[in-house]
């Protein structure tokens, strides 16, 4: 059963957690004092693999629910459906005594109201361990119950190419994608709804197949989609079914499958099981979620255990700014980075990838841009669809808070599509290692839209028809950059991992070898260098030779390779590798203004977009920077290297603030970091966007994250820079982690640091306190 593999994980980290105090983080609770005017007032929570956005309406009790893996035939990411509960006496009547709080350090939402001056207390939590979403009431007057599950799938539909931002191998397909109707209806005295992918519809993994010429191989390519299965269980405490309901919330038609209490009593606890799987059959399906639901309300106090992981996971780390200065910009800086790491740990334990465009977190579409009338299942770019250059944003920060155990999912979503990338390969060009493109979907071929449907006949097959994508395969290489960076502060094992980097690095040298041999007759260049063309440097500077970006991370990737212990790499490895470096073209540099600069490229034909990719060799390759030469170099970039207006901004994916903090510009920094991590302008302050995305914005998070925690510890080859670029005048109270399975926690206060602990003590020497400058 696929609810075990959520299991394992976290007891062991419950083991192995030390139990160091903490600073108490209750004043970064999330308290509302009135009710929500639609979904778009929600607050996000959850646990393990579930997201629910929770808000009250009108006295309604409302929350949407998310589980990672909900893929339908389309690879749209489909959530489980709408909770509404509804308590007779309504508590929430009386506007001044409500209240909703996100209890960070326990991980839940409480919702207090009040009967005849008697306190009610409604807890929503879902189980890090287990798959179940928990919903317990409280009450000092009797109160009535009714449960209503709401599904807006009650029959099928079909998509437009607006809706098919949800599904965009759809987008001007020749096919219609059709969402297929779930199955809902009473179980008994529950009600269980699913969605089981349709083998006989059109699928996205068939319209790719097909599209892209792969259907030799079609049956060596993972295929996520067939046969997958996902629904809820929802379960009470003496309720029975008491009918069927219509109506409409926002623009889109729901029914509603009511449970209703059989009487008024203290106490109500609802239950709602969830189960995702690729079961061969639906009834085994059927078998599995009934065997959860009867072995859990078998077993030990679920929450106690939930409400532990919560506590051993803020001991993790922490960034508290300006602790006793509360609602100050620092001060909200500090909360919403802690608010947002609660984002990222509700997909801590999920087999799939956090998403770069909302996540878990996603509601009605009108609500995040009002022209989009479509259902709750929306979100621009892709449910099953994954962009790298967004994905990267969400999981580096994970190292130094101490979460790499979350970065797993988007390390196996590699590792499961390696032979779809590797046959990329050997079908269009008849060479070695993985072709993975920048928009892919998930079983590891190109999106069909970014393919191209109106492809010219003559267009090379290995390529995607679009100006953003042409060439851009790298991306790969920062993940295996990532996984290699999670080794280096871990020392956990990767061998899983080192077939798909290898793979990765192989693409590129037979590959451009393979292009130069086409042109001149010769694998490399007169000095014995690869010929990086045509590339590109992210999706701004096209048709490139040498790119930055790409140079960098073949440069440090096979660097660290070389580095592993020869259990981790063979003779014959090393060997290679050590050749191929010596064929790596040196990073391309340029004069601007007078000085020199990091080129994008060593040319380049057009601009496509605004990245700023010439400082990709200071974040994320770790070339240029604090502790590193030609540091002014870096600097002179940041200052002089941009080519269009807007590569300098603050919205979603942009890294300004990263940048500054690497090259130790202060003042810079912080500023960017305030835009950043600044309240989002929703009632959720961490429900950032649109911007070039959707909401909530979680590349526009976690790049903030990486930017403070940049701010704040660099780490050097063995070298740790504290304050590197932290203004004085920021007091902060800090853990995280560094390489070597070490922890730096400390408080700096009037510009000061004090009370610095480094374990283990041996690393204590490599410290090096900046105090905020160079």
């Amino acid at each position: 059963m696929t609810y075990l593999f959520r299991l394992m994980i976290p007891v062991v980290l419950l083991l192995s957690l030390s139990s160091a105090a903490q600073p108490d983080l209750s004043r970064y609770n999330l308290t509302w004092t009135r009710p929500g005017q639609n979904a778009g007032e929600s607050m996000p929570c959850g646990g393990g693999d579930i997201g629910l956005n929770v808000w009250v309406e009108n006295g309604d009790l409302l929350f949407y629910m998310s589980r990672s893996g909900t893929f339908d035939e389309n690879n749209g990411f489909l959530k489980l459906g709408r909770m509404r509960i509804k308590l007779t006496p309504d508590p929430w009547a009386k506007a001044e005594k409500f209240c909703q709080t996100l209890k960070l350090e326990q991980g839940y939402v409480e919702i207090l109201g009040e009967l005849d001056f008697q306190p009610v207390k409604v807890d929503v939590w879902v189980d890090v361990f287990h798959p179940v979403i928990h919903v317990d009431i409280q009450s000092r007057k009797p109160v009535s119950l009714e449960v209503i599950y709401e599904s807006w799938r009650n029959e099928d539909r079909v998509l437009t190419d607006g809706a098919n931002q949800s599904n965009r191998s759809f987008l001007g397909a020749p096919v219609k994608a059709v969402v297929r109707k779930d199955v809902v209806g009473f179980h008994g005295q529950d009600v269980l709804a699913y969605h089981r992918n349709d083998s006989q519809s059109p699928n996205a993994f068939d319209l790719c197949i097909e599209q892209q010429g792969l259907s030799s191989v079609k049956d060596r390519i993972w295929n996520p989609i067939t046969n997958r299965t996902f629904g809820v269980l929802v379960r009470g405490q003496s309720l029975k079914p008491a009918g069927r309901t219509k109506g409409q919330y926002a623009s889109t038609e729901y029914e509603g499958w009511r449970l209703k209490s059989k009487s008024a009593v203290l106490s109500h606890k609802v239950a709602i099981y969830t189960h995702v799987d690729q079961a061969e059959s639906l009834s085994q399906w059927k078998e599995d979620l009934m065997q959860l639901a009867e072995t859990y309300e078998a077993c030990e106090d679920h929450r106690t255990l939930t409400q532990d992981w919560w506590k051993q996971f803020w001991q993790r780390s922490y960034i508290v700014i300006n602790d006793k200065q509360e609602k100050t910009t620092p001060w909200t800086l500090g909360r919403n980075y802690q608010l947002f790491r609660y984002q990222q740990a509700c997909n801590a334990y999920g087999q799939w990838p956090t998403k770069f465009n909302g996540g878990l977190f996603t509601v009605d579409p009108e609500f995040t841009e009002g022209k989009q009338k479509y259902s709750p299942d929306f979100r621009r770019w892709g449910g099953g669809s994954f962009t790298a250059q967004n994905q990267r944003l969400v999981y580096w920060p994970m190292l130094k808070s101490g979460d790499a155990d979350m970065m797993r999912p988007q390390f196996e979503f590699y590792r499961r599509t390696l032979k779809a990338a590797e046959l990329r390969s050997q079908v269009y060009w008849g060479h070695r290692g993985a072709c993975y493109t920048e928009q892919i979907e998930n079983f590891g071929l190109p999106v069909a839209f970014e393919y191209g449907w109106k492809r010219p006949d003559t267009y090379d097959p290995g390529l995607q028809y679009n100006a953003w994508l042409e060439y851009h395969w790298d991306t790969a290489l920062e993940f295996c950059w990532m996984i290699l960076e999670m080794h280096r502060f871990t020392d956990q094992d990767i061998s899983a991992y080192l077939p798909m980097i290898e793979s990765c690095l192989v693409f590129f040298d037979e590959r451009y070898q393979a292009l130069n041999r086409q042109r001149s007759n010769s694998p490399l260049d007169p000095n014995g260098h690869l010929v990086l063309y045509p590339s590109t440097a992210g999706e701004t500077y096209k048709m490139a030779a040498n790119p930055a970006p790409v140079i960098a991370a073949l440069q440090v990737v096979i660097t660290r390779l070389l580095s592993l212990p020869d259990g981790l790499i063979t003779e014959d490895q090393r060997a290679y590798f050590t050749d191929y470096l010596k064929r790596i073209p040196p990073l391309p540099i340029r004069q601007r203004e007078g000085v020199p600069t990091l080129a994008p490229a060593g040319r380049y034909e057009r601009i496509q977009n605004v990245e700023l990719p010439q400082l990709y060799p200071a974040f994320p390759y770790g070339l240029y920077g604090i502790g590193r030469s030609d540091l002014e170099i870096a600097i002179n970039t940041w200052k002089y290297g941009a080519d269009r207006e807007g590569q300098k901004d603050y919205i979603s994916w942009h890294q300004d603030a990263i940048f500054c903090a690497r090259l130790g510009l202060t003042e810079e920094a912080a500023a960017k970091t305030v835009r950043k991590l600044g309240d989002s302008g929703r009632r959720c302050p961490t429900f950032w966007g649109p911007g070039h995305d959707w909401v909530p914005d979680h590349n526009w998070g976690g790049s903030g994250m990486i930017g403070l925690q940049e701010m704040l510890m660099q780490t050097v080859d063995d070298k740790i820079y504290l304050m590197p670029a932290w203004p004085k005048e920021w007091d902060v109270i800090f853990k995280l982690h560094a390489p070597g399975k070490t922890v730096v926690q400390g408080k700096m206060q009037q510009g000061k640091v004090v009370d610095l602990q480094v374990a283990p003590s041996s690393r204590r020497k490599d410290v090096i306190v900046l105090n905020g400058g160079r």
